[in-house]
């Protein structure tokens, strides 16, 4: 992806980036070529960013072309909002006390240049007001009335920084636009960013080391730079074209933050965040499952006022969950009254709701990996052993906490199977799903979908191979085009 800087007197920059063009506002806004150039990421840095100005221009323009502005015409507009600044200030609040408490005065103006300040102890506060301003070069103002407030922030031109600050800038900025995703992404081959997000102190992460190295290699071969991101990397998610996420979601959760701010940052994403919100709820799909008529064990959806009435709808063993269970964790089977009413106590005393469904014995589900409304992969997974679910987080010997598992062609799934899966990620969007299924009696039931699957390598990809991985980038990369007109 090719790199400007617009700044409205190139020849005083005095910044040397490898790599990087520094043009004039005028030049971005009159040539025609550069009208024309896509996978181009604009760094504004103008003097100036008034309604109509040259400043604001070069952002609402870039934004126009399909360009990536830094800062764009939404962070430009909140620069000015002193509403939003004050919401702001509330949002990080704790980290604001945190950082000012040693000073001493009733007024403190913080210089932040691509989110540092020169004083170290003030980076996390600095990289987390360059996340949500996005300009490269900003100075807030917080004055002590009881506890610290932000009263301010405006950028700030190349000009208005202090002679004696020039050699951190230059660190900064070398920090800033040298790491490696730039010094590769100048050979032609890649097209755009992508960044996979993992949890490397996860022990059942979705994707294994193998089938990350995967993506990575598949990823280079569509034209990406990739590059593995962990929760440390929130504030740079401006700078990549597409997100994958390959750790275990949640709404209550930074997984669920990194989703909302790649798809406000217009980036593709998977998952996206209304598939994490819809997905990882149980009540949610069992609201959908019962309206869409679609087969699922007998539900009740359970409250204080009518827990009494579970052994009668349901009969006993019968199981119990908690709305954003995952990975069988929060997923429990009661056998005896006693079981019941505890657990049930237990899980209401964290949840409102709970959902408690009919116990259906099988020696395995069926897990049917969909993408973008097609199946992909198939796979049954079997009960661990001696237990009743995949996983059996009890089991003091690892290599029995989960089942075996058999990966199987599309083609030799039961069409019904196939269809089921198809249908009910119909309801929910057209991202990346594994719907789990039950086959008992001759009858299928779902049992959940899942917007962040399992997908490891010698497991999901057993079948198609490295055609699991191309077609996950592939829809990554179609994405990222639909949204560049």
């Amino acid at each position: 992806m090719k790199k400007i800087i617009v700044t409205t007197h190139p020849h005083l920059f005095k910044l040397n980036i490898d790599g990087v063009e520094v043009i004039s506002p005028k030049n971005y806004l009159t040539q025609p070529e550069l009208g024309k150039e896509k996978n181009v990421r604009v760094f504004n840095l103008c003097n100036d960013y008034r309604y109509q100005s040259k400043g604001y221009y070069v952002s609402l323009l870039a934004e126009a072309r399909g360009h990536n502005p830094i800062p764009n015409v939404k962070n430009i507009q909140d620069l000015k909002a002193p509403a939003i600044v004050r919401s702001i200030s509330d949002e990080v609040d704790e980290l604001i006390q945190k950082s000012l408490k040693k000073i001493k005065s009733k007024e403190f103006t913080l210089s932040l240049y691509f989110g540092h300040n020169m004083t170290k102890q003030y980076d996390r506060l600095g990289q987390e007001l360059h996340r949500l301003f996005q300009a490269p070069f900003l100075r807030a103002k917080f004055i002590f009335n009881k506890k610290w407030i932000l009263q301010g922030i405006k950028p700030i031109s190349f000009s208005e920084i202090p002679e004696a600050h020039l050699e951190y800038v230059q660190e900064f900025a070398q920090a800033y636009f040298q790491k490696k995703r730039y010094d590769k992404a100048k050979n032609t081959r890649y097209l755009y960013d992508l960044a996979i997000l993992i949890n490397p102190e996860e022990k059942s992460p979705p994707s294994n080391k193998k089938a990350i190295a995967k993506f990575t290699e598949i990823a280079e071969k569509n034209g990406f730079y990739v590059e593995i991101i962990t929760k440390e990397d929130y504030n740079r998610l401006a700078e990549f074209d597409a997100l994958l996420i390959r750790e275990t979601t949640s709404v209550n959760h930074y997984t669920y933050r990194f989703a909302r701010r790649a798809q406000s940052e217009g980036l593709a994403v998977l998952d996206d965040p209304d598939s994490i919100l819809k997905c990882t709820n149980k009540v949610y799909l069992a609201e959908i499952l019962e309206l869409a008529k679609i087969p699922q064990p007998k539900t009740v959806v359970v409250h204080s006022e009518n827990k009494g009435a579970v052994k009668k709808e349901l009969g006993l063993p019968c199981v119990l969950k908690l709305p954003d269970s995952a990975f069988s964790l929060g997923v429990k089977k009661v056998k005896t009254d006693e079981e019941l009413k505890e657990q049930l106590n237990k899980f209401l005393s964290t949840s409102e709701l709970v959902i408690a469904q009919e116990y259906l014995p099988t020696d395995f589900d069926w897990r049917i990996g969909v993408l973008d409304g097609k199946p992909m992969y198939a796979c049954k997974y079997f009960m661990a052993k001696g237990h009743w679910q995949i996983y059996n987080w009890e089991n003091q010997n690892k290599d029995d906490i989960e089942g075996m598992f058999e990966t199987i062609a599309i083609e030799n799934v039961p069409p019904k199977v196939i269809e089921m899966a198809i249908k009910t990620t119909n309801l929910i969007g057209n991202g990346l799903y594994g719907v789990d299924i039950k086959e008992s009696n001759g009858k299928i039931y779902i049992i959940e979908v899942n917007d962040n699957p399992n997908l490891d390598a010698g497991i999901e990809d057993q079948i198609i191979q490295d055609e699991l991985y191309n077609r996950i980038i592939k829809s990554l990369k179609k994405r990222i085009e639909q949204n560049q007109y």
